[in-house]
């Protein structure tokens, strides 16, 4: 199957990332919990239900939504399969600290399986569920700025954190 061409740009992008680069990134992510400017938004957008005790399922259907909406806003750029490479190495540098999303890392292939990711957040208490999901978009964000740069990243994604800070992405997840 032949990309648009995009996908494989984006695909040696990622093979051409230095070890050294991705762990740093990830050491941000782990270790601050917030990437850059966005990095509380996501928070926000994931996890406004945690402290009151929302539950799982609630978790699973908003990183459902605020996932699509992350790949609508970056499939015409990056291609679906250089969205789904980013979310897989997401995962991958993910998995260890949230170990529900290995088996989502696992059965990940060249499409984005988000219904993966929601049935493996859905099986969770509310509050790991809502950070693991925090974590794996913070993971992403910033794989995503240290490809393209911050602003860039923060502009291309900025509708998907407006629109789930108001809650509207998640309100039929399933769709």
């Amino acid at each position: 199957m032949v990309g648009d061409g995009k996908d494989h740009v984006i695909l040696a992008m990622l093979k051409d990332f230095s070890r050294r680069t991705i762990n740093h990134a990830y050491a941000d992510v782990a270790g601050a919990g917030i990437v850059h400017s966005f990095g509380g938004c996501i928070r926000d957008a994931i996890e406004p239900g945690a402290q009151g005790g929302a539950d799982a399922r609630h978790a699973a259907d908003t990183a459902l939504a605020t996932w699509r909406a992350v790949e609508a806003a970056l499939a015409p750029i990056v291609g679906r399969r250089g969205v789904a490479a980013l979310y897989k190495r997401s995962l991958y540098l993910t998995r260890s600290s949230h170990s529900c999303l290995l088996a989502v890392y696992e059965s990940a292939d060249a499409a984005a399986d988000f219904i993966a990711l929601h049935a493996a957040l859905a099986q969770q208490t509310g509050a790991a569920a809502s950070g693991a999901s925090a974590a794996l978009l913070e993971t992403f964000h910033s794989l995503l700025a240290n490809l393209i740069g911050a602003s860039l990243t923060d502009q291309l994604l900025r509708s998907v954190w407006d629109d789930t800070s108001g809650g509207n992405a998640a309100q039929d997840p399933l769709k």
